[in-house]
């Protein structure tokens, strides 16, 4: 099987092909940095993505999330049902950790000072 990514590692966009085989990587050509080679591998094997949203702040303002690490992208609706349900309370600044460990060791911070 024969797989084709445009990656997304920098801003060059390569045409990256994974070749598979029994569900295993045989090759990956067409990166023109190793940053692309790592991504195709994962996006083929277990793709992730850093997940943003907001949450409602205790005086009703909506504050700006994301996970400080990427998580399954089979995990994200169950991260997105945490984020829902998730209150804060104000002052808080960029970095605070509002959930830890949301997903795979992956912790749910602000991403804005308020």
């Amino acid at each position: 099987m024969i797989k084709t990514l445009t990656c997304i590692e920098c801003p060059v966009g390569c045409e990256i092909t994974v070749e598979l085989e029994n569900g295993e990587i045989k090759s990956v050509s067409g990166n023109s940095c190793p940053r692309g080679k790592t991504y195709a591998e994962s996006e083929v094997v277990c793709p992730k993505r850093v997940v943003t949203s907001t949450v409602h702040a205790d005086n009703g303002e909506m504050i700006p999330v994301k996970t400080n690490k990427p998580v399954k992208k089979t995990e994200i609706f169950a991260v997105m049902e945490v984020i829902n349900k998730t209150k804060c309370r104000l002052p808080v600044k960029t970095g605070d950790v509002l959930v830890k460990n949301i997903s795979d060791d992956a912790d749910l911070i602000v991403s804005g000072n308020f």
